[in-house]
């Protein structure tokens, strides 16, 4: 399974609404297991990453007010994906890691960009 980045808004009665997106898409914020081994790992904590660590317990919502911090992290985990990828490599090298790293974190960026145009949030699940 695969963790999706989502973008949503609410609605004026504060229901979350998912935004549609075309089939091509590629929506995939990580494996399921990245959760807790790389996003929720010591060393992302360690990196100084807050939001995407809680990926590691449940669903990561982020909403409007809060999406220019996620911004802010990816660029953080970004700046050290080759520490984040030796410590987290299991079943590929170390720059495979990094290079799946670093697209789940610019599909992230996308989608943090796209709730600052319409005033949404970013939902990991």
């Amino acid at each position: 399974m695969s963790l999706l980045v989502e973008v949503f808004v609410r609605d004026p009665d504060g229901e979350m609404r998912i935004l549609d997106v075309p089939d091509d898409v590629y929506q995939s914020g990580g494996f399921e297991s990245w959760r807790k081994t790389v996003w929720g790992s010591p060393t992302a904590r360690s990196l100084g990453a807050r939001l995407l660590p809680l990926l590691a317990i449940d669903d990561l919502y982020v909403e409007a007010p809060d999406v220019p911090a996620l911004l802010a992290e990816v660029d953080l985990l970004r700046t050290h994906a080759a520490e984040l990828a030796r410590a987290t490599a299991r079943v590929c090298t170390s720059e495979q890691q990094r290079r799946g790293i670093e697209q789940r974190l610019r599909i992230i960026e996308e989608s943090c960009r796209k709730a600052l145009e319409i005033g949404g949030g970013v939902l990991i699940w």
